[in-house]
């Protein structure tokens, strides 16, 4: 099962499976039998963080399967992201050990940025003042990717990359960077289709993992009466036509455009159905149509970033 899943090169000769299982949200009891699932499915590409919390437990699912012979190291990519209290250079290392660590790992196929603006270092994972404010911290971007830089020089990540990063501060990092990002990973679904954003990354040879790609309906932060992707008429309509779920839909959707996508879920019934999505394509028309949905609909604002100097969506048009 896992040959149906083709693989994207990148821009330093490796390659990323288009498709993976996403790990946040995924509760403590259930992250690991849901990466279990999804190794014996054919998923050969998780994407995890260090602040998801789960990383020992994804490890131990890594560890039966390596254990098991269903799959070696170099069959599955692994993804983290360094957290935003490890901005200063020389905790950035620091942050990638913890993460190996919990993944029981010797090196990552790929490492992010998870976002470009840092919290204060040495503290809690969201360091907060009296007023319940997060407390930033005013490391540069670039001074976390040149140590990012070094750990591939010290063969502890294979490649790296951005997460939730501007046009404008990707820009600066292909400019003043000697490693050129890999992958930009971005919200990406229907409501919020980057395109401008998808077509400047192309532009510049990175390639683009969709996070929420299915809409993200299980984010803590949603409001009763809030649109739900996965319940939209016209979404319903167009996978009775393909006869696929509206989850199919959408995440065919991404692969017809190139996008890596890495839907999030612990349900082995729904880590198949996920799976079932190399039997069809969109047709051109309807990758446009599907285009027409967008109304600009973030879902992951990283409102309690808001007023950093470097926060991605405050400042930049994409």
């Amino acid at each position: 099962m896992a040959g149906k899943v083709p693989r994207v090169k990148l821009n330093n000769g490796l390659e990323i499976p288009i498709f993976g299982l996403g790990t946040w949200k995924s509760k403590a009891g259930e992250v690991e039998q849901a990466v279990k699932d999804a190794i014996d499915i054919g998923y050969r590409h998780i994407d995890c963080a260090h602040v998801y919390g789960n990383e020992k437990e994804v490890g131990a699912a890594l560890k039966a399967k390596f254990s098991d012979g269903t799959v070696k190291r170099k069959d599955v990519h692994i993804t983290s992201k360094l957290w935003n209290t490890y901005h200063r250079p020389d905790l950035v290392e620091k942050n990638l050990r913890i993460s190996l660590s919990d993944l029981g790992l010797e090196y990552l196929d790929l490492y992010l940025i998870h976002w470009p603006c840092g919290y204060k270092e040495e503290a809690e994972t969201f360091p907060k003042d009296e007023a319940g404010n997060i407390i930033f911290s005013d490391v540069d971007y670039l001074d976390t990717w040149k140590a990012m830089e070094e750990l591939v020089k010290k063969n502890l990540v294979k490649s790296i990359g951005l997460s939730n990063f501007n046009k404008a501060q990707i820009t600066r990092i292909l400019e003043k960077g000697s490693i050129a990002p890999a992958v930009l990973q971005i919200e990406c679904h229907p409501y919020l289709n980057q395109s401008r954003l998808l077509e400047f990354a192309k532009s510049k040879g990175i390639v683009v993992t969709a996070y929420s790609p299915l809409g993200s309906p299980d984010r803590p932060w949603a409001k009763p009466g809030d649109p739900q992707l996965l319940e939209d008429p016209k979404l319903k309509e167009l996978a009775t036509k393909y006869n696929k779920t509206p989850a199919q839909v959408l995440l065919r959707y991404q692969l017809d455009r190139g996008v890596v996508t890495i839907p999030k879920s612990v349900t082995k019934s729904r880590i198949q159905q996920n799976f079932n999505i190399f039997d069809f394509n969109l047709s051109s028309e309807d990758i446009a149509y599907l285009n027409t949905f967008d109304c600009n609909g973030r879902l992951c604002p990283l409102a309690a970033g808001y007023g950093h100097k470097y926060h991605p969506f405050e400042h930049d048009e994409y």
